[in-house]
């Protein structure tokens, strides 16, 4: 498999606080990879970074053979990378079918439009139904695959998916892991950011695991699981 995403030596600080160490890690064409760690290890500030919503102090993204550091977050979308934010973050004052075109905005070709709709709607058939319905008054897992339909409505090959589970009921939690399967076999790649740690290594080919900033451990999904890195970085925290 060839490398889609390399990441080489990022950092990322706010003002004086150090978010991201310089990190290295790779994303091949059609793998699903876990990036674990305790809160405030890091892990959201690296997806951030790679869709430009959070300032690479130094280091490189490349994506797709091309040079992405510094780009505008405007740009992601269209050369194929997008994110599904934690705390889904869907525009509660707009309906669920005003959400979903928010997420196709950097497409122009109307029928490309109506086949990703079409797509989200068959993942998603409750967002069928509900499509007039305000976005904020879903349920927190209606609302968590509204904000995954609006990360695919451009059709990415890498999706990020940053605490898909988090805040949710466990019948809930495990439709979020399926649909991550049903996404692998439709061909996306997908980085996850994920405090369930068992179900992420589950589904995932390869981890990282992030600590202070830094990958403490990396490896496939079964040694990581045996880790005591991960252990130590992850499960001693909570």
């Amino acid at each position: 498999m060839s490398a889609l995403l390399t990441v080489q030596s990022l950092q990322v600080q706010y003002g004086a606080v150090n978010a991201v160490r310089g990190i290295d890690l790779e994303v091949r064409e059609g793998e699903i990879i876990a990036l674990l760690g305790a809160n405030g290890a890091g892990k959201s500030s690296t997806l951030n970074a790679l869709v430009g919503l959070a300032p690479a102090s130094a280091g490189t993204i490349t994506f797709r053979g091309q040079d992405v550091t510094g780009s505008a977050s405007e740009r992601f979308a269209s050369l194929g990378m997008t994110l599904s934010p934690e705390g889904r973050r869907v525009f509660g004052t707009l309906s669920v079918q005003e959400n979903l075109l928010m997420g196709a905005y950097s497409m122009r070709d109307k029928v490309e439009i109506k086949t990703a709709w079409e797509r989200v709607f068959d993942l998603f058939p409750i967002l069928r139904e509900r499509r007039e319905q305000f976005a904020g008054t879903l349920s927190g897992g209606q609302q968590q695959m509204l904000a995954v339909g609006r990360a695919l409505m451009s059709n990415p090959r890498l999706l990020l998916l940053d605490e898909p589970s988090l805040g949710l009921a466990p019948k809930i939690v495990e439709q979020v892991f399926e649909l991550i399967t049903v996404l692998r076999k439709q061909g996306v790649t997908m980085v996850v950011v994920e405090q369930n740690v068992s179900m992420a290594l589950e589904v995932a080919d390869r981890g990282y695991v992030m600590a202070s900033g830094r990958i403490a451990a990396s490896g496939t999904a079964v040694e990581l699981r045996n880790s005591d890195t991960l252990q130590a970085a992850y499960l001693g925290a909570d």
